[in-house]
């Protein structure tokens, strides 16, 4: 498994060329929030990510182009929560 730093750069990278904050809860869940470059604030905020559950490249991968999805079709400042997702 990789550590919560790499797993964290893996996915602000995945992001780019938008803005991504990726930060660890205290349960040591993951929250992923991806920021409007024109505006401070950020657009989306994704809570609850289980790290353990992205064991793999295309886990990450596809946890990813899923949150991408979402952000296409999300209103601005809306908040999230993972649940059962991967």
């Amino acid at each position: 498994m990789l550590s919560t730093l790499e797993l964290r750069n893996i996915i602000e990278s995945g992001f780019l060329p938008l803005r991504c904050q990726c930060t660890v809860a205290q349960d040591q869940s993951l929250t992923i929030k991806v920021f409007d470059q024109a505006r401070e604030g950020s657009d989306f905020t994704f809570t609850g990510i289980k790290p353990q559950q992205l064991n793999s490249s295309r886990a990450i991968s596809n946890l990813i182009a899923g949150l991408r999805a979402d952000l296409k079709g999300q209103p601005l400042n809306e908040v999230r929560h993972q649940g059962e997702r991967i």
